[in-house]
């Protein structure tokens, strides 16, 4: 094991495990063991069984090959505290506050979700949350990645995590609950060690305000954005693609659609030539979940079955993310994603992260970022054995 902060620079970053973790069924005593994870929120045992997964199919050594100050985390959430909240506030305004349980009053605070994932397994470089509606897990696949590529760190545990909504709660009836994680390192160091490299991840993000979207210019407006952002992730527009789109019934959700279904845009949106059989469309949840659930899927697929994951939220978050599986190894099937014979090699994600979201120019449409969108990236600084704190802002599923 190295406890040696490396200075070689972090390229081609590859996925080498992946877990995924179902509410259903689930069990922290078969998961994750037995004792001292009781009273940890649902939504933190989700994602620290999923990263246990990812981690096992990665290999023994995934993180221990590098000092603690060089391995990094980020998750995406929308809704892991927010049952948490409703029980924090019906304590206090049924008695008091000093009637809240010391065991799970730390997480009114979002960015405390990931923490006991650092500690686990001394996770010293960075630990991020983030909130942005739909997009959280994908933007936290992108920033994560980022990080690595500008030195911050040399491995990344990334994905998402959600807890059941409230009955009642806005949104309860397309609550989404379960994790997915997956594990990333610099392709020389996977192969040098010997493991499976399961394909590329690249994400963009950006925002397409809802005013735009509801307009008849919406369409054209999300098709400009969608082939902006495959050509920042190495998309070679001669290349087949399939697509799944997560995405709901707001006026944002449509234009994306309309982008991916209408003949006189499709071209525009993929880059002239359409998809690979038909967008597969899959009513989005809740949460930030499925999105993420779909990366997974798509890195089970066969070499050459390059793959678009878009989603986009009501808010006008708006994110793609490009999969290129290598075909060498099999990943837990989160969703079904159709698969058609292609013959692609877009660039890697190193390729892809690399400077500012993408945004073509285009009146009212604004990249994507805390500034410009609902959502925010919260650092939770950490250390082993240590409490992280939690930082300020906002975000949905947030206080």
């Amino acid at each position: 094991m190295s406890d040696r902060v490396s200075d070689d620079p972090v390229v081609g970053l590859v996925v080498t495990g992946v877990g995924t973790v179902s509410a259903d069924g689930f069990d922290f005593r078969t998961a994750l063991g037995r004792r001292g994870y009781k009273y940890l929120p649902a939504a933190s045992q989700y994602f620290l069984a999923a990263a246990k997964r990812a981690l096992a199919q990665a290999g023994p050594d995934a993180l221990e090959a590098v000092g603690p100050e060089e391995r990094g985390a980020a998750v995406g959430t929308n809704s892991a505290a927010v049952a948490l909240h409703h029980t924090m506030d019906r304590t206090v305004t049924a008695t008091s506050a000093g009637d809240l349980s010391p065991a799970t009053a730390p997480y009114f605070s979002i960015n405390l979700f990931g923490s006991r994932l650092a500690t686990e397994h001394d996770l010293k470089g960075f630990n991020l949350t983030f909130t942005s509606p739909r997009v959280a897990g994908l933007e936290a696949l992108q920033t994560g990645q980022r990080a690595l590529l500008t030195g911050r760190a040399r491995r990344l545990l990334a994905g998402a995590t959600e807890e059941a909504l409230p009955e009642g709660e806005p949104g309860a009836g397309g609550s989404e609950a379960g994790a997915v994680a997956l594990v990333l390192e610099p392709e020389t160091a996977a192969r040098s060690r010997g493991a499976a490299v399961l394909g590329r991840v690249g994400v963009r993000s950006f925002f397409l305000p809802p005013r735009v979207a509801a307009s008849a210019e919406g369409a054209g407006q999300a098709a400009a954005l969608l082939r902006h952002a495959l050509d920042a992730l190495g998309h070679r527009p001669d290349r087949p693609l399939t697509v799944t789109a997560v995405l709901d019934g707001s006026p944002v959700g449509e234009a994306v659609a309309a982008a991916l279904n209408d003949q006189a845009l499709v071209g525009q949106a993929l880059g002239g030539q359409p998809a690979t059989g038909k967008p597969d469309r899959v009513p989005a949840g809740a949460g930030a979940l499925e999105p993420v659930a779909r990366v997974a899927a798509a890195l089970a697929a066969p070499a050459g079955h390059t793959h678009a994951v878009v989603t986009a939220a009501a808010e006008g978050n708006t994110a793609v993310c490009l999969v290129t599986p290598t075909g060498t190894g099999t990943t837990p099937a989160a969703a079904a994603v159709p698969a058609d014979e292609a013959d692609a090699t877009p660039g890697g994600a190193d390729a892809a992260l690399g400077g500012a979201d993408a945004t073509p120019g285009g009146a009212g449409v604004s990249p994507g970022g805390a500034d410009t969108a609902p959502g925010v990236a919260h650092a939770t600084p950490t250390a082993a054995g240590g409490s992280p704190r939690g930082g300020g802002g906002t975000g949905a599923g947030s206080r």
